[in-house]
Order: C-alpha cells, then sequence, then structure tokens
C-alpha cells in the first residue's frame, strides 16, 4: 500500500513538472503573438516572461524589448506593461474563459527576430510550493502529499466542470433536436400545403377546359 502511495505521487509529480515547463517562442519586431489559456474562475493563475540573451557575455540591448498584455474572455485588461525585457503577473481568475496574454514588439529596422520564454501557470501549478515548504517546515513526503491532495481536489473540481459542461451540451442537444423535429414537421406540412395547392389548381384549370 505504501509503495503504491509512493508511485502515485511520483507520477503525478512528473505529470505537474511536464505541464509546467516554459513555453519559448520567437516574436518579430513589427509582430504579435498572441497566447491563450482556458482557466476556470476563482483559479489562482500566475505568469513569468521573459527575453532570452542571445549573448550572455554582454548586456541585452535596449532593441530587445516588447510590449505585453494580459486580458480576460471579456477583453478587460488584467496585466499590462511596455518596453520591457522581462516581467511577472499574478491574478485571480473572476470568470471561467479564454484569457489571452498577447505580446508586441515595436517595429525595428533592420528587422530583428527576439526569443522569448513564457512560463503561465494556474490552479495547483500556480501555488509556491516552495514558499509552502519553508513556511510550514513539512519534509519531502509531506510536501508530496500536500501537491497530490491539492491535485486530487482539482481533478475532483474538474471532473464536476466537465459534469456540468456536459449537462449544458445535453440541453443545447436536446432543444437542437427539438427544432429541428418541428422545423422538419413544418416543412412537411408545407410541402404538403403546396402539393394540394398545385393539385387542386391544375384540377380547376382542366374542369373549366372540360377535359375531366
Amino acid at each position: 500500500m505504501i509503495l503504491r502511495s509512493v508511485i502515485m505521487v511520483v507520477v503525478v509529480v512528473g505529470i505537474l513538472s511536464s505541464a509546467s515547463q516554459a513555453l519559448r517562442f520567437e516574436l518579430q519586431s513589427g509582430h504579435t503573438k498572441c497566447i491563450s489559456e482556458d482557466i476556470k474562475s476563482n483559479s489562482m493563475t500566475v505568469g513569468k516572461y521573459h527575453v532570452v540573451n542571445p549573448n550572455e557575455a554582454y548586456p541585452l540591448p535596449d532593441s530587445l524589448k516588447f510590449a505585453v498584455r494580459v486580458t480576460s474572455p471579456q477583453g478587460n485588461s488584467l496585466h499590462t506593461a511596455e518596453k520591457v525585457e522581462t516581467g511577472q503577473f499574478a491574478f485571480t481568475a473572476a470568470e471561467e474563459g479564454d484569457y489571452m496574454a498577447c505580446f508586441w514588439a515595436e517595429d525595428h529596422s533592420p528587422q530583428i527576430i527576439m526569443t522569448v520564454d513564457f512560463d503561465w501557470r494556474s490552479g495547483v501549478q500556480a501555488k509556491d510550493w516552495s514558499n509552502v515548504a519553508k513556511k510550514g517546515q513539512v519534509d519531502v513526503m509531506e510536501l508530496e502529499l500536500k501537491k497530490l491532495y491539492d491535485t486530487v481536489t482539482s481533478i475532483h473540481e474538474e471532473m464536476f466542470y466537465l459534469r456540468e459542461r456536459e449537462e449544458e451540451m445535453q440541453a443545447l442537444n436536446q432543444a437542437t433536436t427539438s427544432k429541428m423535429f418541428w422545423l422538419s414537421f413544418l416543412s412537411l406540412f408545407l410541402c404538403l400545403s403546396v402539393a394540394g395547392i398545385q393539385f387542386w389548381h391544375l384540377k380547376t384549370f382542366f374542369e373549366k377546359k372540360q377535359l375531366i
């Protein structure tokens, strides 16, 4: 039983570490690059970004700077910074949906390309576990168990969220099916009505011509 718990902890830690790797991308001067993250409401989220120095032996040139803006699903600005080479943000999501982080660099001649490291975490991954370990004075196993507990809680909440989404989709499917049924019934009624009118018109025409 203990071995199984340890294996579960190692697996979860492996998943967390692999899902928490920073994203590295290239940004051209005069261009914009946006990254979206689906975040649930009341979830903590943190982000860190910096320009990778192409030559660490020398300081970063002023041309390798960019602007960044983080917005909510409704378009509200949550973080802005201009002409920076590094920065970070943190907030609690007030609504669920796709949050957007956009990076753009001013036009430069000749054109330059900078490499940006961006680490965006939310939910359990946004928690500073090193601080938890220092403040709580817990050993390694306790810390891993705390991570496991928070992960299980997050999965439990995610399951309820997915169940709500499934119920919404089922309700939408039922409403769509009902509308399609009535639309098909109305189309059939109109077709029969048009056919009846055409039959009556032809019958009247032939009777006037004394063909029948």
